[in-house]
């Protein structure tokens, strides 16, 4: 059977459609799974928080270890593995890296939880911050941020920052520069 115009119009406008509230369906999915990620990111924090402020605090490290242990027994077995004792013990590590709740409600709508994870082991705030905000920035997934703190990214910028300034400050800046690599 030949189609006519008006089916091809038809077909042609069904597709408009589907693919219309086929990005509509996305974008929504996208949207909660993000609020999720930002909810449960900022639930982690404020565990941790509790945690170290009741039982982990000054001499009553190791009968707080005992209760992290029981506390983990009890949640994860009413909420799953994601509260079991190692997790709570990360909670921790988290809200002992990134102790201002401000910074975390902010980054929490950014970065997801293994982002996060990702940052704790830092030493120092400069570094975690740097890689939070590259890591907004340039969108990186886990695994490029991994990959970003392995090759020392903070730590290069920061010595070509003190490089620069450096040759700034004796005088010539960019002239210097260009002259060293041959430029000028």
């Amino acid at each position: 059977m030949k189609k006519t115009n008006s089916d091809n119009g038809v077909a042609s406008n069904d597709d408009t459609l589907h693919a219309e509230l086929r990005d509509m369906i996305a974008g929504s999915r996208s949207r909660l799974a993000a609020t999720v990620n930002s909810e449960l990111t900022r639930l982690y924090w404020a565990v941790g928080e509790r945690l170290r402020r009741e039982v982990l605090g000054g001499e009553r490290a190791e009968y707080g270890a005992k209760i992290v242990a029981r506390q983990g027994e009890k949640l994860a077995a009413e909420f799953g593995r994601g509260f079991e004792a190692k997790n709570l013990r990360r909670m921790i590590q988290f809200c002992e890296a990134f102790p201002e709740v401000q910074i975390v409600v902010t980054l929490s709508r950014q970065l997801n939880w293994s982002q996060f994870v990702c940052l704790i082991p830092l030493r120092n705030e400069e570094s975690r911050l740097f890689y939070a905000h590259a890591c907004v920035e340039s969108r990186w997934s886990v695994r490029e941020l991994r990959l970003a703190i392995e090759r020392k990214t903070y730590e290069r910028t920061a010595i070509a920052a003190n490089a620069t300034t450096g040759i700034a400050a004796v005088g010539g800046g960019g002239a210097q520069v260009g002259a060293i690599h041959g430029l000028a």
